[in-house]
This record gives C-alpha cells, sequence and structure tokens, in this order.
C-alpha cells in the first residue's frame, strides 16, 4: 500500500525528471484520480483525457509547483484533477446567447387568479371572525404565524392537551363554515 509520503516523494522525483517515479505515481493515484474526474464529467472519454492531461503536466513540470508539507500530496493531486475536469466541462458546454434562450412566463399572478384569491381570503377571514376570539387568534398563531402548540397552550394559559383540542375543533368549525 502506497502511502501519502511514498506519493510525496514520487512527486518530488517526477519533478526532477524521474521516469520510473512517474510510473509509480501513475500507478499509484490514476484510479483515484480517474474517478473524481468522472464524477465530474460523467463522461468516460473526457475523464480519460483530462487523466492523461493532467499527467503529462505533471511530467512536464506541474510536480515541480508541489511544496511539501503544505497539503497532503493526493488532495493536491485531487485538486488539480478536479479543477482541469471543470475547465474540460466548461470548454464541452455549449454556451447558450440571450437570443437562444426561451422566453419565460410571467409568474405574476393575473387579474382573474387575484381576484379569487382576494375572494378566498376574504372568506376565510369571515370564518374566523365566527369563532371565539381566542381561538381564533390560536388558529392564525399556530397555521399563519408558525408558533408551536407549546407556545399557544402558554400565551392563552391553557394547558397543551386543551391548545390541541381547540385548534382541532376550530379547524373543523372553519371546515364548516367555508363548506357553505
Amino acid at each position: 500500500m502506497t502511502t501519502p509520503d511514498d506519493i510525496e516523494h514520487m512527486i518530488l522525483r517526477v519533478g526532477m525528471g524521474d521516469r520510473k517515479a512517474f510510473e509509480a505515481l501513475y500507478s499509484a493515484t490514476s484510479a483515484k484520480l480517474f474517478g473524481i474526474m468522472l464524477r465530474v464529467l460523467k463522461d468516460r472519454a473526457a475523464a480519460e483525457e483530462v487523466l492523461q492531461d493532467v499527467y503529462l503536466r505533471l511530467w512536464q513540470g506541474g510536480a515541480q509547483t508541489y511544496s511539501a508539507g503544505k497539503a497532503s500530496p493526493i488532495s493536491w493531486l485531487a485538486t488539480i484533477a478536479r479543477n482541469r475536469s471543470i475547465d474540460k466541462l466548461r470548454q464541452i458546454r455549449p454556451s447558450t446567447t440571450l437570443d437562444d434562450a426561451p422566453e419565460l412566463a410571467d409568474p405574476a399572478k393575473g387579474p382573474e387568479a387575484l381576484a379569487i384569491a382576494a375572494s378566498e381570503r376574504a372568506q376565510i377571514f369571515a370564518c374566523l371572525d365566527e369563532l371565539d376570539p381566542d381561538r381564533s387568534a390560536a388558529v392564525q398563531g399556530a397555521y399563519l404565524d408558525g408558533d408551536t402548540y407549546a407556545d399557544l397552550a402558554a400565551r392563552f394559559d391553557v394547558p397543551l392537551n386543551t391548545m390541541r383540542t381547540w385548534l382541532r375543533r376550530s379547524l373543523m368549525r372553519l371546515k364548516d363554515c367555508l363548506s357553505r
């Protein structure tokens, strides 16, 4: 098994032009780097091309840029692999211009939808007004403001199960009111 120190030593030797160290470095790290590239690119041929490019750059002087002790050697190699893969991905992706972009519909509601929503809102608040003021405030707190049952029970000074009962019964009354 190859240790990080072994990989670091190989990188330093590759920086000095050692072919055997280059072969050993490739054998020890290429599978991991290829996996990284394949995850980024999702294309085997492109990942193979980038893998070749990364090792070619290492051989042509890239290994000399490694600073021993700064980062783990496999992390350094993985970063190079990832960055080169992202560069390749940017080259592969077709660039679209604004003229080619599809037109999007306006997400704002139209006048009809706004009128229906206002009518429904008015009906809901009219039904809330039919409830006792405490029950109405509890329902609004729970379902509009996001208050917890425990918070509401404390605010209205009632036991937690009583608050649950209030809310359940109030919702049933609201359902009946809204179905009229």
